[in-house]
């Protein structure tokens, strides 16, 4: 996904400009920090205060010149109009949120006010269209026959959460003045892979196949996971 990104900010602004960039539910701060590695201007903003409890403690093993350039704050992803302005980001990411979010469009409404015109918002999130494939490759055929109908389901932590349709997300980009641009699959073969497998030893060799995948139909349409990217007009 952080090739496909930098695809995207490759294709929409100078080599060189420093971007406002705005990442909500940032997590640990993967994508955050990688950012300001690039001379970016990054803020984070976390719910959870263990997971930006981590994000200062990776923050603080950077750098001065990295360290000065991201702002953490500690608020829900939906209260952006009460830390921000609007118009005030490059690039907005929301990146594994939305499955938390039972009425997501109010959000995503707040996020597109964000963006400075010409702006990148970039989504990513559980794909409903694809939801059978984890449990059929996995032999669970209850479970495969059960998620056809449905966007619902129980990710990893347990957790019931709820998975995005390519099409509804695309009539809501455009309903909220950042209609999309592109669109990506995510882990496209290794979905089944366990959270704590080692790295194999020709892990290039997978992400270029994952990379074009991503971008290939009709294999992107039944990736686990959609990155899409929305511009604002």
């Amino acid at each position: 996904m952080a090739r496909q990104l930098d695809e995207q900010i490759a294709g929409r602004f100078p080599v060189g400009q420093r971007l406002r960039v705005l990442d909500v539910g940032m997590g640990q701060g993967t994508q955050a920090l990688r950012l300001a590695r690039a001379g970016h201007q990054v803020t984070g903003v976390e719910q959870d205060p263990k997971m930006i409890a981590v994000a200062r403690e990776e923050l603080a093993r950077e750098p001065e010149g990295i360290r000065e350039r991201v702002r953490l704050v500690q608020s829900d992803g939906r209260d952006t109009g009460v830390h921000f302005l609007p118009g005030s980001f490059d690039v907005v990411l929301c990146h594994g949120v939305l499955m938390y979010i039972k009425e997501p469009d109010p959000m995503l409404a707040g996020l597109a006010r964000m963006l400075a015109p010409g702006g990148l918002l970039s989504l990513l999130v559980r794909n409903a269209d694809a939801l059978a494939m984890r449990p059929g490759l996995g032999g669970d055929w209850a479970g495969a026959s059960a998620s056809f109908d449905t966007n619902q389901y129980r990710n990893r932590l347990g957790l019931d959460v709820r998975a995005d349709r390519l099409a509804e997300l695309t009539s809501t980009l455009a309903g909220i003045g950042a209609p999309l641009h592109a669109w990506y699959g995510v882990r496209v073969f290794t979905d089944t892979a366990a959270d704590d497998a080692e790295i194999p030893a020709d892990v290039d060799a997978l992400l270029a196949v994952e990379q074009r995948a991503g971008k290939t139909d009709p294999y992107r349409s039944v990736a686990a996971l959609l990155h899409l990217c929305g511009v604002r007009g």
